[in-house]
């Protein structure tokens, strides 16, 4: 056991080297970490290369369509200048700049299926909302972190799908929705008071947009809102109507949205939402398999098998997905790989067979937070666009991202003993 846990921990830390001292694109480092720990843990070469080939074709598989619909969707909308549009309405029934910035994160980062390119999306808006106050840094903060809650905690979003895929067993994403979309609210409100108090702002705020940007106080943007509210409509008519398997349900309400605003957008829009997010969706499918690469190795070694005896003794059985998700977090970086990795690991061990599926995917989600620090991309993302230290980006973005992490994971230990599982 601590053989292959020491194999373990050399790959985390062989991905972070070649992430962050090499600058390696993640493809690559994800990629050299499923070899080196295929080799040592014993496996031969073509073990381990078949595993890595089935770990990138089940990621591409589950995301390649998911993806390429959201990252055109949000070319299109952001060709025509309907970011503005929708952070306009946004507006009319919020004034405050605190929560305006932390629900458009929220909102955006679901159907983009990626909270970085929700929060690039919405920076040159939020800049304009700090002109009064001439400092934007506190909204650049709040939508990167309420793009961060929706992205980890809602389905459907990268991070929750393959956790449904691999832990789901059978759980409705209806059923489960209830639960993470209270719980992320309540933690983006209470992430948009504290910012809001550290501020000395409150109330009600003046128009930023004006002109066309600004929304009509009598209605809203339905051109802007009609790819996301096609989203939402499929979900029951593919739940009810049409059933269909989550699986399949991913894939086609996204289609839905992604059919509506090719409709509904100008021919120069269309073409160049078409070509650039393509583009962009192909950088994150890349990512997201060498995710799949490393998860299927290190699942196909045994590894939890081998390491479960021995933590279940020493651990209660809801804190190992939690540790185990934000250790490859700290590694790595990204959300979805933290959340394809844990899936493909977990799935089909004890722990998954122990484990109320809510507080499990909930566990795991918790763990694709509470990290986010030096190997986090968005990490930097941000210090670029607000110019601040690395102490005050750990601060305001770190450090509320740990205690949303925290709670997240109080709430799947409170619902895992409510559901009576074993301890």
């Amino acid at each position: 056991m601590a053989f292959i846990f020491g194999i373990f921990l050399l790959t985390l830390l062989l991905v972070t080297l070649l992430s962050i001292r090499f600058k390696a694109p993640p493809f690559f480092s994800l990629l050299a970490g499923a070899l080196f720990f295929g080799l040592a843990s014993g496996m031969n070469l073509d073990q381990t290369v078949v595993a890595i080939l089935g770990g990138l074709g089940r990621v591409f598989a589950m995301f390649a369509i998911i993806i390429l619909c959201g990252a055109i969707i949000a070319k299109i909308l952001q060709g025509q200048g309907m970011i503005e549009d929708l952070l306009g309405d946004l507006q009319t029934r919020a004034r405050d700049r605190h929560t305006l910035a932390g629900t458009g994160g929220y909102l955006f980062a679901i159907p983009t299926t990626c909270c970085i390119t929700a929060f690039m999306m919405l920076t040159p808006v939020l800049e304009r909302l700090g002109r009064e106050t001439s400092d934007s840094r506190p909204f650049l903060y709040l939508a990167a972190v309420g793009s961060v809650l929706s992205y980890t905690l809602i389905y459907p979003t990268p991070v929750v799908i393959p956790l449904f895929t691999g832990l789901g067993g059978g759980l409705s994403p209806l059923i489960y929705n209830l639960v993470a979309i209270p719980l992320s609210l309540l933690l983006l409100v209470a992430v948009i008071l504290v910012f809001r108090s550290g501020s000395g702002q409150s109330g009600r705020e003046g128009t930023v947009f004006e002109g066309d940007c600004a929304g009509d106080p009598a209605g809203i943007h339905w051109k802007a809102w009609a790819p996301f509210l096609a989203i939402l409509l499929a979900i029951p008519v593919f739940s009810f109507g049409i059933p269909l398997s989550h699986e399949s349900l991913i894939q086609c309400i996204m289609i839905a949205g992604l059919v509506v605003a090719l409709l509904l957008a100008t021919p120069s829009a269309r073409v160049s939402g078409i070509s650039s997010g393509t583009k962009h969706a192909g950088v994150i499918m890349f990512d997201i398999c060498g995710a799949g690469a490393l998860g299927n190795v290190i699942a196909a070694s045994g590894f939890l098998n081998q390491v479960f005896p021995a933590v279940t003794e020493a651990f209660p059985l809801v804190l190992i997905p939690f540790v185990f998700t934000a250790l490859v977090q700290a590694a790595q970086g990204s959300r979805v790989v933290s959340a394809v990795i844990s899936s493909e690991v977990i799935s089909g061990t004890a722990i998954a067979a122990s484990m109320h599926p809510l507080p499990l995917i909930l566990s795991v989600a918790a763990g694709t937070c509470v990290i986010s620090y030096l190997s986090d991309p968005f990490f930097w993302l941000l210090q670029r666009a607000t110019g601040d230290s690395v102490s005050k980006v750990m601060k305001h973005y770190s450090l509320p991202l740990f205690i949303c992490g925290l709670a997240t994971f109080s709430a799947a230990l409170v619902l895992h003993i409510a559901l009576g599982a074993p301890a």
